[in-house]
């Protein structure tokens, strides 16, 4: 790996690892900010001016004391942490010369330009893993490098619909919905982070990287699995089922008397003391319900059946009585309720950090716990250009009056002090 040894603390996971983020957006950020989390050193290069689309897409942005908005966007902060941010025109042979030469030093690039864009730059992987054969070279795109429709902008909404996603996600006698948060990024974002660490072990081996062509539209096909793979076994087209499960059966949510709760039974003993609980223990003998398969197939019957029962009493009441008899069951929260849960903070999943302005805000912390190397939030997120002069200086070199003479020429842009 490249750079310098790691300084005193905690041993990091990725110490010394160096990746270079052409990426934008949340798929491609969302990669690269779990490798900073694990110590790598990630190098932003974003666009002078306007850097990372995510910059402006409020609100909400993050206020001062008098509730004037800095500039910072809530999207940005999510997936940008512990990055070094250098603003280059890689539209400019000068900015491209800066970033091959990064290139040329880093362990790990992450893009996701459309096929082909890269290579007018002279940035796509064969030319850098050419002057860099210990590249890993991570390429995210909406559809991959091949295929009909490799040509064609990916975006999550787009691949959620078009990848099977929405046909699933609703009530059955509703519209197709898609999930709540950009869930084909971030599942392409994980596969990426995968992927970067299967490759870097197999260079400890070989001495050499290699391309990596991730597709949103891949990772959210591989994202079906069951619902997917039980269309390949029987060929027939699931429905969406709301809350429901397809194949656990009670398995959702329920009413109760002053709102809803989750019954998540997974088993038939689990169902019996369920039965019992609700006052109906004859459910569990009935051959319609006794198993969870006859419980599916009759389906139709028993979830209304359940939910006359625990309509009765307070969601409360019922999380209550079936955590005293093990059976699954929770709360449906909204954020303010997660984010005030004991639990969330026990786990250490937001994290203060305070902007280069002196703003403080609060990001979502990482959910690995690890024992010897934990992840750890030594920067946060970035103001575009914040690191230009710092990295430029310390990684190839750049003297001050070099620095000067290209922000004065609009190649650079940002905080010049080396």
């Amino acid at each position: 790996m490249s750079g310098a040894a790691p300084g005193p603390g905690p041993v990091q996971a990725l110490g010394g690892l160096r990746v270079l983020d052409l990426s934008r957006i949340l798929a491609g950020p969302s990669a690269t900010q779990l490798l900073a989390d694990l110590g790598a050193e990630v190098i932003k290069i974003e666009r002078p001016g306007t850097g990372d689309d995510t910059r402006g897409w409020g609100p909400p942005f993050v206020t001062d004391d008098s509730g004037a908005e800095t500039g910072a966007s809530a999207y940005f902060l999510s997936a940008n942490r512990g990055k070094h941010s250098v603003a280059v025109d890689i539209a400019d042979p000068r900015g491209q010369a800066l970033v091959q030469a990064l290139a040329a030093r880093a362990d790990v690039l992450v893009e996701n330009f459309k096929p082909g864009d890269l290579a007018r730059y002279g940035l796509d992987a064969a030319r850098l893993r050419e002057a860099n054969p210990r590249l890993i070279y991570c390429s995210i795109s909406g559809f991959g490098q091949t295929g009909p429709n490799a040509g064609r902008a990916g975006y999550d909404f787009l691949v959620q619909g078009e990848g099977g996603l929405m046909s699933l996600t609703g009530l059955a006698d509703g519209p197709p919905l898609k999930a709540g948060v950009g869930i084909a990024d971030l599942i392409c974002g994980m596969y990426a982070a995968v992927g970067i660490l299967a490759a870097l072990a197999a260079r400890g081996e070989t001495g050499r990287g290699q391309h990596i062509d991730l597709a949103l539209m891949d990772a959210q096909v591989a994202m079906l699995v069951n619902q997917g793979v039980g269309y390949l076994v029987d060929g027939k087209v699931p429905p969406r089922r709301g809350n429901d499960h397809p194949t656990i059966v009670p398995y959702g949510s329920f009413p109760a008397s002053d709102g809803s709760f989750i019954l998540a039974v997974g088993n038939d003993g689990q169902f019996a003391r369920f039965a019992a609980l609700a006052g109906a223990p004859g459910l569990a003998t009935d051959p319609r319900f006794a198993t969870n398969a006859a419980r599916v197939r009759n389906r139709e019957v028993l979830i209304p059946l359940i939910a006359a029962l625990t309509a009765g009493r307070t969601a409360e009441d019922w999380l209550a009585l079936c955590a005293a008899q093990n059976i699954p069951a929770g709360p449906i929260n909204d954020l303010a309720q997660v984010f005030a849960s004991p639990q969330v903070a026990a786990r250490g999943m937001t994290v203060p950090m305070t902007l280069s302005d002196g703003a403080a805000v609060r990001v979502i912390g990482n959910p690995l716990k690890m024992s010897e190397t934990p992840v750890t939030y030594a920067k946060p997120p970035p103001a575009l250009g914040a690191d230009t002069g710092a990295v430029l200086a310390r990684h190839l070199g750049l003297t001050r009056a070099e620095l000067s003479a290209l922000a004065a020429a609009g190649v650079i842009d940002g905080e010049m002090d080396a």
